[in-house]
């Protein structure tokens, strides 16, 4: 058991970690990763925990991604068309353009997203962060001191790679450039900033394309009213947010069933009735023969057609929400035949009406139809929105715990999904930004070209993502490797280029707005990094606070005290400023440190590590944390089970690893020890019945228990420091920008005190300056 201050390698640890049951509060040690998977009701799958029965649920939550996952996808007919610049088109080059789109949604959607990324989860995590954050699980390529994998991180991981020794060049090349290891975290970060910028354009695009609709039948109303009550509509949706995905997606599911039925029917009916050999098209040949007729045009051109895969980042970025066969099981059944039949439809009424490309959904509904096609259109377009809102919502999630964002509220809206979360200020954010983008911009194109930004940079950047998880942790034969890369980066890279020739027409939306996010998180980041390296070169040592504490003047006050700090190698500076000017600590402290680790999940019996550090009354705490774990150790449950876990601790310790007292001991056993040792009885009850009859626990020990429990009934504090940085004149000019920028950053966001549910009363902010 390792009880000092100098970790130990993580497979010599044989730290205690506890796992609290909230039916039966059985508490449990283990040194190891295994012993609960067997003995619970949750299955530890892929390193976080999942019901048993999931896969009998598979046809109900495909169901429910209809509502959330795929409502961008399925309704890009709305605006594809419409946001492509045709002049005079004619039969060849819309069968060139519906050839484009097929292959498109195939590669991209089918075998890109479908097949190969959601493959690439981290441990039920999707998105362009979570790969990130997969690689630097694996490998040592992280930034941040505090989130990396050292040996004071004590979570056990499970996947086919870790043991491998031979790493290759390329792990090796990351490992040992940090011009690499930032360039990559600056693609990662780019992706998450441009899938919040699709979580604003989506809706704005969608809700304006369908409620366009209602000027074809009235020509006489104006686009502001169109824009108006879209505005309405979409203000609408983001207060319906914080009734949590499960409940939203109930209720959308049959909406999105609706289209996905309705929309291919009149596709199919639009195919007979107008162009019934529109599926030669599926032939390749008719793409080329489209660039060699059009050449710049028909590149062009590809700015409007990227959209009709948009809304597919979602499909990864939400994968948290639901799981793997749901989205493939919803996607391939229903999704895709969707898309196929309804473009086929759309391309084959323009064939014979060619001019109408500029409203190319609407025209091609049949007139009997209309009204009912245009009710269903309109809240469709509203359920679309869904998709990118919850995947913005995890994302925000993953950063803020990693610490690479500023703290916001996280709402778990499910007991039973924890990637389910609502944040409310990141949702009236976005809801504020969807009404401006419709009102400013009003018209669909450019918010078109703009969307079209965002859909081809955030695929791009997970091609990139994808091929280093290839090559890193998958080990992908090159040949492979070479072939994804290549197909996917120059059509993604093709399409990107296109769309960029839009960028003074609406495209620069999408930047300004992810230049605003990256700018945050970035001096947010540059901040927590500068601390962090100010605590470390600033840290106290174990020898350095007996010296303190030996000072006469300092005195040991009744109380336990939980002593927050971000180190864990070492004590924080807060402690020496504090017990310097207060000449007190309490009887019993316990030097907690709240750890995010790179992982989705930290197995439950892994959540919280103790130890001791060699001074009487003096231990440390760390509770891990994944990044899409929920905070659910709160107020007097989180002291008590701390407490029971370093009880069963200093037992373990005393007896070689053999437990003789129950971590379960109630109040009432403790007053009776209490009893026996003032009468000079060495006793703890039902000892003799685990030893027979033996007593093997030291007075000693039991002293030690019974001060716990006493400086925890005299009463429990929560000390955290509240440093600044004092921004001196020496300090670079770049450091003149970002400190001020951070401290402003860190004094409008919420305290991470109130995650664990701590009363007021109980806390207690030291503040301190740090030089910077």
């Amino acid at each position: 058991m390792h009880t000092g201050g100098t970790p130990l390698a993580p497979t010599a640890l044989a730290e205690m970690v506890v796992y609290s049951n909230p039916n039966d509060n059985i508490l449990t040690t283990n040194s190891g990763s295994d012993s609960l998977t067997s003995a619970h009701p949750l299955l530890y799958m892929n390193g976080y925990w999942k019901q048993g029965k999931d896969g009998g649920n598979n046809l109900l939550l495909a169901y429910k991604t209809l509502g959330v996952v795929f409502g961008g996808l399925v309704t890009s007919p709305l605006y594809v068309y419409p946001s492509m610049h045709l002049k005079s088109p004619t039969e060849d080059d819309y069968l060139g353009i519906y050839s484009i789109m097929f292959w498109t949604l195939t590669l991209i959607g089918v075998v890109k997203y479908a097949s190969i990324a959601l493959k690439a989860d981290d441990q039920g995590e999707g998105g362009t962060f979570a790969l990130y954050s997969l690689l630097c699980r694996n490998f040592n390529i992280g930034i941040l001191h505090s989130k990396c994998m050292d040996s004071n991180s004590r979570v056990s991981h499970s996947n086919g790679h870790e043991g491998a020794k031979d790493h290759s060049r390329l792990v090796k090349f990351f490992e040992r450039s940090i011009i690499a290891r930032r360039v990559l975290l600056f693609i990662a970060m780019l992706g998450m900033c441009m899938l919040i910028g699709d979580g604003i354009l989506t809706p704005a695009i969608s809700v304006l394309s369908a409620m366009d609709g209602i000027r074809a039948p009235f020509p006489s109303v104006s686009e502001s009213l169109v824009e108006a009550l879209s505005a309405a509509v979409l203000i609408l949706l983001f207060l319906m947010q914080k009734f949590g995905t499960s409940r939203v997606s109930f209720l959308f599911s049959p909406i999105m069933g609706a289209w996905t039925i309705t929309t291919p029917l009149v596709g199919i009916y639009s195919i007979v009735h107008h162009y019934p050999s529109i599926f030669k098209a599926l032939s390749p040949h008719y793409i080329f023969q489209f660039f060699c007729r059009n050449g710049k045009d028909g590149w062009l051109l590809l700015g409007g057609t990227i959209l009709c895969i948009t809304g597919s980042e979602a499909l990864f970025a939400d994968l948290g929400h639901f799981n793997r066969p749901s989205i493939q099981m919803a996607f391939f059944l229903t999704i895709y035949p969707s898309l196929v039949l309804t473009y086929a439809g759309q391309t084959a009424y323009l064939i014979k009406n060619p001019s109408d490309h500029d409203d190319g959904f609407y025209k091609f509904i049949p007139t009997p139809i209309y009204w009912p096609m245009f009710i269903i259109a309109t809240l469709a377009a509203t359920v679309a929105s869904q998709s990118l809102i919850s995947a913005t919502f995890s994302i925000i999630k993953q950063s803020v715990v990693l610490d690479y964002f500023p703290r916001v509220k996280v709402v778990h809206t499910s007991p039973s999904k924890e990637g389910e979360v609502y944040s409310p200020e990141i949702n009236y954010i976005l809801m504020v930004l969807c009404v401006l983008v419709i009102l400013i911009f009003g018209g669909g194109k450019d918010i078109g070209n703009a969307f079209g930004v965002v859909v081809s940079l955030v695929m791009l950047i997970t091609t990139i993502l994808l091929t280093l998880v290839m090559i890193m942790i998958w080990r992908t034969p090159p040949v492979l490797v070479a072939l994804y890369f290549f197909v996917f980066f120059v059509m993604e890279g093709v399409y990107v280029s296109a769309v960029f020739t839009k960028f003074l027409e609406g495209g620069w939306i999408p930047f300004a707005i992810s230049l605003i996010l990256a700018f945050i998180m970035f001096g947010w980041f540059y901040g927590r990094q500068r601390k962090m390296e100010y605590e470390l070169n600033h840290k106290i040592s174990l020898d350095a606070l007996e010296l303190l504490l030996s000072n006469s003047t300092v005195q040991r006050i009744p109380g336990f005290c939980f002593f927050y700090t971000n180190i864990q190698d070492g004590l924080t500076p807060v402690l020496g400023h504090y017990i310097k000017n207060m000449k007190s600590l309490h009887k019993v402290i316990m030097f907690t440190t709240l750890s995010h680790l790179l992982v989705p999940k930290v197995a439950l019996h892994e959540r919280i590590v103790v130890n001791k550090l060699g001074l009487k009354g003096v231990y440390r705490c760390v509770i891990q944390y994944g990044y899409a774990d929920s905070h659910n150790l709160e107020g007097d449950d989180f002291v008590i089970q701390v407490i029971d876990c370093l009880r069963a601790h200093i037992q373990e310790e005393s007896t070689g690893g053999l437990s003789l007292v129950s971590p379960e001991i109630e109040e009432e056993e403790i007053l009776e020890l209490e009893e026996a040792r003032q009468a000079g009885v060495v006793h703890i009850r039902g000892q003799e019945e685990s030893t027979g009859g033996l007593s093997l626990v030291s007075p000693e020990i039991e002293e030690e228990i019974l001060d716990l429990e006493e400086a925890r009934q005299s009463g429990v504090v929560h000390i955290r420091g509240k440093a600044r940085f004092h921004i001196g004149k020496n300090c670079s000019w770049f450091d003149r920008i970002m400190l001020p920028f951070y401290e402003v950053l860190h004094s409008n966001c919420r305290s991470a005190q109130p995650a664990l549910g701590i009363p007021p009363l109980q806390r207690i902010e030291v503040g301190m300056l740090y030089e910077a």
